[in-house]
C-alpha cells in the first residue's frame, strides 16, 4: 500500500504531521517559562541557553545529535546503495527514516524538558544560520542545469560538479537539518516555533529519499521559498514592524525572480508579471517606511547566495582534481596492471 501511495498524499501527511508537532512543541515548551536565562549580548549572542551549563546537559544534547546524524546517514546510505531506484510511493527504507526522526523529534522533546540546551551552548550561532544557507545555495547548485542561474541562464559550471552534488546532496542536507534541529531547545516563542515547522518539513523531505515526493517540482520550490517566510516572520517577531523584515522578505524573493520561477514552466508574460510585481511591492514597502533610498538592501541576501554559489562550485571541483590526482599517484605508485592470464 505504501508503495503505491500518490505522492501528493504522501506530502499532505507529511505536512499535517509537522504542523502537529510544532503544536506539541508549542504546549511542552509553556512549561520552560520557570527557566533563568542569561542576559541578551547582543546580535552573536544565543540567548536561550542555560547560564551554568553542565557535563550531563552538554553531553544530553551532543550524543543525541550524534546518534541521530550518524542514523540518518546510514540510511541514506543504505538507500543508496541497496535500493537505488525510485518509487511513487515509499519504500521500506523511507517508513524507517520517517520513524526514526519521529523518534529523535520525541527524544529531543524529552531532552528538552530534562536538561534543557541544545548544541547552541557550545557553538557559535552563525553555524546553524550558517548550515541552512548553505542547504540553499548547494540547491541552487545543483538546479543550474535545469533552471539556470540568472533569468533562466545556466552558470559557467562543469558538469561533474553538478552531477556530483545531486549524487552525495543527501548527506550536506541531513547535515544541515540535523544539526539545525539540535542547535535549539525545542522553546515556545514565535521565532522557534516557525523554525521548528521548517525543521520538521526538512527532516520529512529528507525522509523521502528516492521517491517521486521527494522530487517534486513545486513542493521543493515551496521548500525553498519557506526560509523567505521563516526570515520574515522571526525579523518581525525580534524587531517589530519597524525592523529588517523587508530585507529578508524581498531578499529571499528577489531569488525566486531572478532564479526559482525559471523552473515552473511559467510563460515569458507570466514571468514579467511577476518580476515587474515584485519590484513595484519592494519599492511600495520602503517608501511607505520613508525608506526608499535603503531599497537596495534586498540585494544583499541574493548577491550573498550567488556568490557562495561560486565558492561551493569552486570547493568542489578543487575536491575533485585532488581525488583524481591521488588516485591517478597511487595508480601509479601500484604500478602497471598485470596481463589477465
Amino acid at each position: 500500500m505504501l508503495k503505491n501511495a500518490a505522492p501528493g498524499r504522501v506530502l499532505l501527511t507529511g505536512v499535517a504531521a509537522s504542523a502537529a508537532l510544532t503544536g506539541l512543541v508549542w504546549l511542552l515548551g509553556l512549561r520552560l517559562d520557570g527557566i533563568v536565562l542569561p542576559p541578551d549580548q547582543g546580535v552573536a549572542w544565543y540567548y536561550w541557553k542555560l547560564p551554568d551549563p553542565t557535563v550531563w546537559t552538554r553531553l544530553s544534547a551532543w550524543l543525541c545529535y550524534a546518534a541521530h546524524q550518524v542514523a540518518f546517514w546510514w540510511l541514506i546510505h543504505h538507500a543508496r546503495t541497496r535500493v537505488g531506484r525510485y518509487t511513487s510511493g515509499l519504500h521500506r527504507v523511507n517508513v524507517v527514516a520517517l520513524a526514526v526522526n519521529g523518534v529523535f523529534v520525541a527524544l529531543h522533546l524529552a531532552q528538552t524538558q530534562l536538561f534543557y540546551d541544545g548544541l547552541a551552548q557550545d557553538v557559535s550561532i552563525f553555524s546553524s544560520q550558517g548550515s541552512v544557507i548553505l542547504l540553499l545555495v548547494a540547491v541552487l547548485l545543483m538546479e543550474n542545469r535545469r533552471r539556470g542561474l540568472f533569468l533562466g541562464r545556466p552558470a559557467p559550471i562543469r558538469r561533474e560538479i553538478v552531477d556530483f552534488a545531486r549524487r552525495y546532496h543527501g548527506y550536506l542536507f541531513s547535515w544541515a537539518a540535523v544539526y539545525t534541529f539540535w542547535y535549539h531547545p525545542m522553546e515556545a516563542t514565535g521565532g522557534h516555533l516557525v523554525g521548528f515547522f521548517y525543521m520538521f518539513l526538512l527532516l520529512f523531505q529528507g525522509s523521502l529519499f528516492l521517491t517521486r515526493a521527494h522530487t517534486g517540482r513545486w513542493w521543493t520550490l515551496t521548500l525553498e521559498l519557506a526560509v523567505a517566510a521563516h526570515g520574515t516572520l522571526v525579523a518581525v517577531m525580534n524587531s517589530g514592524p519597524g525592523g529588517q523584515w523587508p530585507m529578508f522578505l524581498f531578499g529571499f524573493l528577489g531569488v525566486f525572480v531572478v532564479t526559482q520561477m525559471h523552473g515552473l514552466g511559467l510563460s515569458r508574460a507570466a514571468r514579467w508579471a511577476i518580476g515587474l510585481g515584485y519590484g513595484a511591492a519592494a519599492a511600495a514597502v520602503y517608501a511607505a517606511r520613508g525608506e526608499l533610498a535603503g531599497v537596495s538592501a534586498v540585494a544583499r541576501i541574493p548577491a550573498i547566495e550567488y556568490v557562495l554559489v561560486g565558492v561551493l562550485a569552486l570547493l568542489l571541483w578543487l575536491g575533485l582534481r585532488v581525488t583524481r590526482g591521488v588516485g591517478q599517484w597511487a595508480d601509479g605508485r601500484a604500478g602497471p596492471t598485470p596481463p589477465a592470464p
